[in-house]
């Protein structure tokens, strides 16, 4: 582990203060190591580790996505439930100004600014999910129905599994 004590971050605060119940899980971070990464280190399944994927929209209102680590996302299926002409990801400085995390440790919760969030529905049906908790190298776990009305969430139907 790449810490002992788990950091005290924006998304933790968050999560006390709603009274969400939660575990906590350092891990060694890899740069570009993704879900994979940390889904193996932690020995938990890469498709409920949960990916806070940071976009745009044509006016460049930003928004959030959650997301399987094991799946893509469909910008023009999200757009199109969403009621957007288009949507894509944001660069990650553009990113880091919007949800005051670093790309890597962006979580949905306790972000800087407030922008409307996308869960995906299968999401949902999972027991536990491993969210990052504002920090690289930090997944909170926690259960998914616990989360929709902290983030006052929208479900969407947008995944493509990887190839």
């Amino acid at each position: 582990m790449s810490q002992e004590k788990a950091p005290v971050t924006a998304a933790i605060r968050a999560l006390r203060q709603h009274k969400v119940a939660y575990t906590e899980h350092l891990y060694d971070y890899v740069e570009k190591g993704g879900t994979a990464e940390s889904s193996r280190q932690l020995g938990v399944p890469e498709h409920a580790v949960i990916k806070t994927l940071v976009m745009e929209d044509e006016a460049r209102k930003p928004l959030i996505v959650l997301m399987h680590g094991d799946c893509e996302t469909s910008t023009r299926n999200l757009a199109r439930q969403t009621g957007r002409k288009h949507i894509e990801p944001c660069s990650a400085e553009v990113a880091n100004r919007h949800t005051g995390y670093l790309v890597g440790g962006t979580s949905p919760l306790g972000t800087r600014k407030a922008m409307p969030v996308y869960v995906e529905k299968t999401i949902m049906a999972l027991d536990r999910i491993y969210l990052n908790g504002g920090k690289r190298g930090f997944l909170v776990g926690l259960d998914p129905k616990s989360l929709l009305p902290l983030l006052q969430a929208e479900l969407v139907e947008v995944a493509n599994p990887h190839e």
